[in-house]
Parts: C-alpha cells; sequence; structure tokens
C-alpha cells in the first residue's frame, strides 16, 4: 500500500521532478507534488512524496528527515489526512 509523506521546509527552487529524484534514493516514488500558492503562483514551501510502500517511506523519513536539499533543512514525515474547511 502506498503511503504519503508530508515535506516541508522547502526550497522556493525545489522542483516535483527534483523532489522526486531526491526520493528515488529511498524506494519507488509513486508521486510528488509541491503545493503552489494560487494568487502567487509560486512555491508554499512544502509538499508530499507518495512512496510505494510503507517500509520505503520509513526509509525516507530515516534518510532525509533534517537533511538538506537544495540548500534547505527538509521536514519529513508521515502526512496527516487534510481537516474540513469551512
Amino acid at each position: 500500500m502506498n503511503k504519503k509523506l508530508y515535506i516541508g521546509s522547502l526550497s522556493f527552487d525545489t522542483t516535483e521532478d527534483g523532489l522526486r529524484d531526491h526520493f528515488a534514493k529511498a524506494g519507488k516514488v509513486e508521486s510528488a507534488s509541491i503545493i503552489i500558492d494560487r494568487t502567487s503562483g509560486r512555491s508554499k514551501g512544502f509538499g508530499f512524496v507518495e512512496m510505494s510502500s510503507e517500509d520505503e517511506a520509513k526509509k525516507a523519513i530515516e534518510m532525509f528527515d533534517g537533511k538538506e536539499l537544495d540548500g534547505r533543512t527538509i521536514v519529513v514525515n508521515e502526512a496527516r489526512p487534510m481537516k474540513e474547511r469551512f
């Protein structure tokens, strides 16, 4: 079963392809997305990576949480379900 990870503190220079390539070192990446601000069109500084298994997700957290990507120390943890907004 796929496991979604939250990636925080991303550089504004990080691309989805760069994120995918970086996390591929930990296993098979099903998807990688960076959240974009609708108004400015710039990255909001966080995104999500979906790994193909729970083991690969755990490995990615161990390998990359607190490590540097594109000049920024990133936060990597298990994504939580999105809360309803009113």
